[in-house]
């Protein structure tokens, strides 16, 4: 980090914060962590008469309430002197035994003896803040700590290894080279032929904003990654979503009987498939009832629909499409739709409907007054939850509907997982393109420079080169105490 950018960080803190890093409650080992200049003295104070353990060796200690004190836990202790901590400061670890009281004892004794409570997030922040992580990074680590399926797990992992931060360092010095061009262009005005041609200037910026586009793609996948793609099951009453949902969660969570509408509310579960996040809802069968109870699920069915990023759409397979049916499929727009003529174990052979082509979905819509866009329906699929034909072929096209593009190219690429990264590139991009039609509508190259600073600042910004304390609230509010 440079000088300059250090100064334009928030002042660093100069206090010793302690919480509990691990999850509150009965277990087997407890870790209290301590940051900040007095973290070596507050230890101290908690083992009087004991030598001080070597740096980063964990070392058993007797933990009192100070000298004389009651005896709080014989404990594992290791210390971490800065610059070579996960802070950058003085940091001390304490692996107590776990459960409600003997953990909380000894934090209210770091307390006691010269630290105070952390924040969510504060160890973190000051990480970034030491310069031993950017923002990016720092994103990435919760990520890495809530993630919830393999793919998650892996671009996770590349963000903390900096992956994504190198990439976007990478378009910063593409800006920067802009910027010198620019430079020895302007500083050359007499000349017949400058170092630097308007052209060359311009054809440098083109590649950045392509650059810039081609990263900016990855957000609507990298986000989905993070948060799971709501997966809508949807249909008649009686079509078979709740044991649909049931065999992919591999539990039995959702109420399954002959009655139709017994589903009234909207079930929701996170599973991966393929190694994939998806947020699995069982909804209410979509149609027109008199109990006001079924109408109010129907309407949250409709709301979840809304907010979609796949739909599997049931009816058994012994059904004709119907002008509801159709009218619904058409309704959906854009959203990724697979059909699944489920319950094919129930229906003799010769009277099975059989999956739908594009095709003849559409045509099927034209017979009955609707037409249905090929592009809406992506897949069709005979489904038995009984004896499993279709599940399969179900696992395998799902995460190529949502995530085609990780699934080609795996998850270990520079992919934008978070709205305040997408923002920020988002903007580079617009400034960039702002400069390209500024030196195409003949705006002297002087004045149209000015136009990629803002770029420039926006990508420091992503990485915490620039840092003000709401850019730094936005990122850690989501953390947990202790991390």
């Amino acid at each position: 980090m440079t000088d300059e950018a250090s100064s334009r960080l928030p002042e660093l803190a100069v206090d010793t914060i302690a919480a509990l890093a691990t999850s509150p409650g009965v277990g087997a080992i407890a870790l209290v962590r301590m940051s900040g200049p007095e973290a070596f003295e507050v230890l101290r104070a908690l083992t009087p008469g004991e030598d001080d353990p070597a740096p980063r060796t964990a070392t058993l200690r007797s933990l009192t309430k100070g000298e004389g004190g009651d005896l709080l836990d014989r404990a594992l202790v290791t210390s971490f002197p800065r610059p070579e901590s996960y802070t950058g400061e003085d940091m001390v670890e304490i692996s107590c035994h776990g459960g409600w009281l003997v953990p909380r004892m000894i934090l209210d004794a770091c307390v006691a003896t010269g630290a105070r409570l952390a924040e969510p997030g504060e160890f973190t922040r000051r990480a970034v803040l030491h310069g031993k992580m950017d923002l990016v990074q720092a994103e990435a680590v919760l990520d890495l700590i809530e993630g919830r399926s393999k793919a998650q797990h892996d671009a996770a992992l590349f963000q903390v290894e900096r992956g994504l931060s190198r990439r976007i360092g990478e378009l910063r010095e593409q800006l920067v080279t802009v910027e010198a061009y620019l430079a020895h262009h302007i500083d050359f005005p007499e000349e017949d032929e400058a170092p630097v041609t308007v052209d060359r200037v311009a054809d440098a910026a083109d590649a950045l904003r392509d650059a810039l586009e081609e990263l900016l793609e990855t957000a609507p996948e990298g986000e989905l990654l993070r948060e799971g793609a709501v997966t809508v099951l949807a249909g008649p009453p009686n079509s078979g979503k709740s044991s649909l949902y049931n065999a992919l969660l591999g539990e039995e969570r959702a109420i399954v009987t002959d009655i139709p509408g017994t589903t009234r509310d909207a079930l929701e579960a996170v599973i991966s498939i393929g190694g994939f996040p998806f947020r699995l809802v069982d909804t209410a069968g979509l149609r027109d009832s008199d109990d006001q109870v079924e109408e109010l699920g129907v309407e949250v069915a409709r709301r979840y629909l809304d907010r979609a990023d796949l739909v599997l759409f049931c009816v058994e397979s012994q059904a004709d499409l119907g002008s509801a049916e159709l009218e619904f499929l058409t309704g959906l727009g854009d959203v990724p739709t697979v059909l699944l003529r489920t319950k094919v174990d129930l229906t003799p052979r010769d009277r099975v409907s059989g999956p739908l082509t594009s095709e003849g979905l559409a045509a099927e819509g034209l017979d009955d007054g609707h037409r249905v866009n090929a592009a809406d329906v992506r897949e069709s699929v005979d489904l038995s939850v009984v004896d499993g034909t279709g599940l399969g072929r179900l696992k395998e096209i799902l995460p190529e509907l949502v995530y085609g593009g990780l699934v080609r190219t795996g998850t270990s690429v520079p992919a934008l997982t978070r709205a305040r990264q997408s923002e920020a590139v988002q903007k580079a991009r617009d400034q960039v393109v702002a400069f390209i039609e500024a030196l195409e509508e003949g705006t002297p190259v002087a004045v149209a420079s000015a136009l990629l600073r803002p770029a420039e600042t926006a990508l420091e910004e992503l990485l915490g080169l620039i840092s003000t304390d709401e850019i730094l609230d936005r990122v850690f509010r989501e953390f947990c105490i202790g991390k």
